[in-house]
C-alpha cells in the first residue's frame, strides 16, 4: 500500500516539474520582445559639450528604474558660449558626435527619437553680457541638430535652479529613491530619505535636496510631484562660482598675475594618494598639493599636465564651499558621495531634463494592473514547487518505512 502511495506521489511531482517546465516555456511573449526607444541630449556647459544617448524598453514608457544610459560622446573644443564671435562654429563642433548617434541609433529609431540641448552657466553669461550673441549660437546649434533626422525639440539655456533640480531628479531616480518595481512585479514605495544633489561645474555650482524647513526665497523653492508623493525642493544656483569662473578671479588679483568634485576628490585620492573622510582631510591634501613643486606633480600624473596647475586652487575651493559655504562639519562630511555615476549612467542633469519632457515620470503612481498576470504566474510557480517538494519527501519517506517494514 505504502508503495503505490509512494508511486502516485512521485507521478504528482513528475506533473508538477512538467508544469513548471510549461509555465517557464510558456511565458515568452509570442510577438516577441518590444525593442527599445532612444532619447538623445546634449549637455551644453561652459567648458565643453557632452551627448547621452538614453535608451528604455518600449513598452514601459512611464515606468520606472527603466531608463539606461547607451552611450555618451564628448564634443571636441570649449562650450557652445566660446563661439560667440563666429556662431557657425558652435554648430559645427557638434556634427562628430551627432554623426555617431547616427550610428548608435537604430536607422528605424531615428524620426521617433527625441533630441534635446540644454545650455548652463557658459551661455547664461553670454546671455546677460551680449544676449545678440547668444541667440546668434542657440541659432546656429539649433540649425545643425534640425538638419539631423531625429525629432528635434529645442535647444535652450537653463536656469540655474533647473539645472539644480534636473540633477537632483536624476540623482535619485537612478537610486531609485523614488519607486521602484518588488521582485513580484508591483510598485513599492522606498522607505527611503532622497539624496541631496552638489554640482561643481566650469561657471556655476548648484546644490539641491529636498526639505520641510520653510524656504524663505520663493525662487529657491520647487514643488515636484512623482509618482504620487509631493516633494518640496530647496535649490541655488551660483553663477560664477563654477571652477573656470572662480580660477578667473583667482589669477586677475592675485597673478594678473578638476571639473566638479568628483575630479578633484579623485586627483586627491589616486594621484596624490590621500583618503578624503572628513573636511580635514580634504583641507590637508589641498595644503600638500600647494605645497607640492610642480616637477613632482608632473611625474605623479603627466597625462594631466593641461589641469596640473588648477588643482592647488580649485582643492582648496572645493574645501571651502563644502565647510564654509555649504556648512557640512566632522558630523555630515562622510554622507556626501563625490560620484561621477550611478551604475553605468552619469550623474547630471541631462537624465533627469529628458525624463521631465518627456514626461517619463508621471505625477501619479503607476497602476499595478499591468503586472498581475506576472504575479499570478510567480505564485503558480511557487505553488508547483512546493507541490514538487512535498510529494518527493513525502514518497522517499513511505518508500523507507516500507522497505523497514519489510525487513
Amino acid at each position: 500500500m505504502a508503495r503505490r502511495v509512494a508511486a502516485v506521489l512521485l507521478l504528482l511531482a513528475l506533473a508538477c516539474l512538467l508544469g513548471i517546465l510549461l509555465l517557464c516555456f510558456g511565458s515568452g511573449d509570442t510577438r516577441g520582445p518590444p525593442g527599445f526607444k532612444y532619447g538623445i541630449v546634449l549637455d551644453a556647459g561652459s567648458s565643453h559639450t557632452a551627448m547621452f544617448v538614453y535608451k528604455w524598453p518600449a513598452d514601459k514608457e512611464n515606468d520606472t528604474g527603466v531608463v539606461s544610459e547607451h552611450s555618451m560622446c564628448d564634443v571636441q573644443g570649449p562650450g557652445i558660449s566660446s563661439y560667440s564671435s563666429s556662431p557657425q562654429a558652435a554648430g559645427t563642433s557638434l556634427v562628430h558626435c551627432l554623426t555617431q548617434a547616427l550610428q548608435d541609433v537604430p536607422e528605424e529609431k531615428h524620426t521617433g527619437t527625441p533630441l534635446y540641448l540644454g545650455a548652463t552657466a557658459g551661455m547664461r553669461l553670454l546671455n546677460i553680457a551680449n544676449p545678440q550673441a547668444s541667440d546668434a549660437v542657440l541659432s546656429a546649434v539649433a540649425a545643425t541638430l534640425k538638419s539631423y533626422p531625429f525629432d528635434f525639440r529645442g535647444a535652450k539655456i537653463l536656469s540655474g535652479e533647473e539645472e539644480g533640480v534636473f540633477g537632483w531628479v536624476t540623482a535619485n531616480y537612478l537610486l531609485e529613491n523614488f519607486i521602484k518595481r518588488g521582485w513580484l512585479g508591483e510598485w513599492i514605495q522606498p522607505q527611503k530619505k532622497t539624496v541631496g544633489a552638489m554640482d561643481f561645474g566650469g561657471a556655476s555650482t548648484q546644490i539641491t535636496f529636498e526639505t520641510r524647513d520653510t524656504i524663505e526665497d520663493p525662487r529657491n523653492e520647487v514643488m515636484l510631484k512623482l509618482y504620487g508623493q509631493e516633494y518640496k525642493v530647496y535649490t541655488h544656483s551660483f553663477l560664477c562660482y563654477g571652477r573656470d569662473q572662480v580660477l578667473k578671479r583667482l589669477l586677475s588679483k592675485l597673478f594678473q598675475a578638476f571639473s566638479a568634485f568628483f575630479y578633484t576628490v579623485d586627483f586627491i585620492q589616486t594621484v596624490m594618494g590621500k583618503p578624503v573622510h572628513m573636511p580635514s582631510d580634504l583641507k590637508d591634501a589641498a595644503e600638500t598639493i600647494c605645497a607640492t613643486s610642480w616637477s613632482e606633480l608632473l611625474q605623479k600624473a603627466p597625462k594631466l599636465e593641461k589641469r596640473l596647475p588648477d588643482y592647488c586652487a580649485i582643492s582648496t575651493f572645493v574645501y571651502l564651499l563644502t565647510t564654509k559655504g555649504y556648512n557640512f562639519n566632522n558630523h555630515s562630511f562622510p554622507n556626501i558621495a563625490f560620484q561621477k555615476k550611478a551604475g553605468e549612467t552619469s550623474i547630471g542633469w541631462a537624465l533627469g531634463y529628458m525624463l521631465n519632457l518627456t514626461n517619463m515620470i508621471p505625477a501619479e503612481k503607476p497602476s499595478s494592473h499591468k503586472s498581475m498576470l506576472y504575479n499570478y504566474w510567480v505564485l503558480l510557480i511557487l505553488l508547483f514547487v512546493l507541490s514538487t517538494l512535498t510529494s518527493l519527501v513525502t514518497a522517499v519517506c513511505l518508500l523507507q518505512r516500507s522497505k523497514s517494514l519489510a525487513i
